[in-house]
Formats: C-alpha cells, structure tokens, sequence
C-alpha cells in the first residue's frame, strides 16, 4: 500500500493545488463579507487567458511564456471579478445570482473568443511547465518520496503564497480590516475604514487566485483549454467551509480532496485499488464532506456579515 502512496501522492498534491489557491481568493472575498460562488468562471477565464498568453508568446519567448501567462490569468482574474464587486457591493445585488451570473457568462464569452482565436472551442498547449525532483529534500526518509518528488514550480509558488496570505490576514493591518469588514462592516465604518473599497480588495484578490488556479490546472496537468474546469470552483467552495474559513484548515481539506479524488482516477491502473468499486471511490471525498459539513454545522464560523451587502450610515 506504502508503494502505492507513494506513486499517486504527487499527482494528489498537483491536483490539490489549484483548489487550494482558488480558496484562498474565495477566503478573502468572504472574508471581507461577500460571497464569491463565480470562483468557478473565474477559473475558466484565467485558464482561457493563460492559454491564449502562452500559446501567443512561447514562439517568442519559449517556455517562459508560460510562467507570463499565470500573470496575465491573475490579471484577467481581477478584472473579470470587478463585474461580481460592483454588483454586490454598489448596486446590493444578491451575491449568490451574481455569482451565478459569473459562471454562466464566464463559460460562453471564453469559448466564444477561444473559436474566435482558434477556429475551435480548444486551445492546446505546446508543453506545458516539467515536473522535477527538489535536489537533497528527494532523499529524506517518508516525507521526501511524497512532497518533492515530481513536482511543479506552481507548487512551491501556491505554498508560498498561503504563506503570505495567513500572514497578511492575522499580522497587518489590511488583515485586521477585512476580517473586521466581514464580521462588523458598521463598526468598521465608525472606525473609519472605507468597507467598499476593502471589499473591492478582497473580491479582486478572489478574482486572482481563482485565476492562477485555473492556469495551474492548463500548464500542469491539463494542456488544453476546453470552455470549463470540471466543477473545481465549486470544489473549492466546499474546501473553503471544509476548512473553516482559515488558511491550514483550507490547507487540509485540499489535500484531502486531491487525494481522494487522484485515488479515484489511479483506481484502474493500481491493482490494489482494482478490489474496491471506482464509484465507491468516486464519490468518497464528497460524501465525507456532506457528512463533515453536517457534523460541524452547528459549530461552523462563516464571516457574520458574509453575504449581507453594506449600506453607509445604517446600524
């Protein structure tokens, strides 16, 4: 079973990764109060934008083009996520339709422009970023064979990143304000904190990350932009609750779910895993979830004003 872990592990934390920074975008935007359920066609345009980035720029440049193109999805993330920000946060609009509204238009303007770029809905890359062994750390005993061992740049970029993101919301002051936005908006205003502009911030980080997410899945494992990221937005919305709105729990429920799902699909071609059903495993990760969505339902700690839009001068 040891050898087994060992051989579908890096594809687990390859998976894991995107889902991990699109929660991350989706803790920020929660956070500062408003409910980002468009993560999924936030994915879909950054993947779009890396693609066409990078199968634009690689004759010029080579495979640097593809660690630009993860810029241009951030970018593209950001602006994309403006339509959602002024949506819920000036116009009060009910988060949850804006959002929905994201995905729907996100799915049919990239594929519409992919046929447009390409002559098809598709836009496959030359190669995509290599996997590598991270020198000496390969060799440590357990821990070495499972964490660097095949990795991609992308990895160490999204760690480093949860790093910076669990430190910017617990030890600055920017932290302080967008917790406190998502908690108290009115007691922030008081305070003297612009709650639109700091909602504007954490809606716009969501609209990057979930763009780099989408990239990572384009220029690691997938190749090929095809109009839709399999339902990984949503996944990652499940992560962000899984994890009780923090970044290590967030950490945890993504690698879970990579795992789980890698299980799955490594189900048919590992022969210790050929006696348990594929459907069994399919559906594990999601059905552990419901059940653990369930069990900590009571004690679950959602931002209390996440969802609520703000209106200036009311208590």
């Amino acid at each position: 079973m040891w050898s087994v872990i060992v051989h579908i592990f890096p594809y687990a934390v390859a998976f894991a990764m995107p889902l991990l920074i699109t929660s991350l975008g989706g803790l920020f935007s929660e956070r500062s109060g408003v409910v980002n359920i468009g993560l999924e066609g936030l994915m879909v345009v950054g993947a779009f934008a890396s693609a066409a980035c990078a199968v634009t720029l690689y004759p010029v440049i080579g495979p640097a083009a593809l660690w630009v193109s993860l810029a241009v999805a951030m970018a593209a993330g950001a602006l994309f996520s403006l339509l959602h920000a002024f949506a819920s946060i000036n116009l009060n609009a009910n988060q949850v339709i804006s959002g929905t509204a994201i995905n729907m238009i996100a799915g049919a303007l990239t594929v519409y422009l992919a046929r447009t770029f390409t002559g098809s809905g598709n836009i496959q890359l030359q190669r995509g970023i290599p996997r590598f062994d991270v020198p000496f750390l390969v060799d440590l005993p357990v821990v070495g064979p499972l964490l660097f061992r095949q990795t991609y740049g992308t990895t160490w970029l999204i760690l480093a990143i949860l790093g910076l993101c669990a430190f910017v919301l617990y030890k600055t002051a920017f932290g302080l304000r967008l917790r406190s936005c998502g908690e108290h908006p009115q007691a922030a205003d008081a305070a003297g904190i612009n709650v639109y502009r700091i909602r504007y911030a954490g809606v716009m980080i969501s609209g990057a990350f979930a763009g780099l997410g989408g990239a990572t899945i384009l220029v690691t494992y997938s190749g090929e932009f095809s109009g839709t990221v399999a339902g990984m937005g949503f996944l990652a919305l499940a992560a962000l609750i899984f994890g009780q709105w923090k970044p290590l729990g967030i950490l945890g429920a993504t690698f879970f779910f990579g795992f789980a799902a890698t299980l799955a699909n490594a189900s048919q071609a590992e022969p210790a895993l050929q006696a348990i059903p594929e459907v069994a495993l399919k559906v594990f990760p999601y059905v552990v979830t419901l059940f653990a969505l369930v069990f900590f339902s009571k004690s679950t700690q959602a931002p209390k004003a996440s969802g609520e839009p703000f209106e200036k001068g009311k208590r």
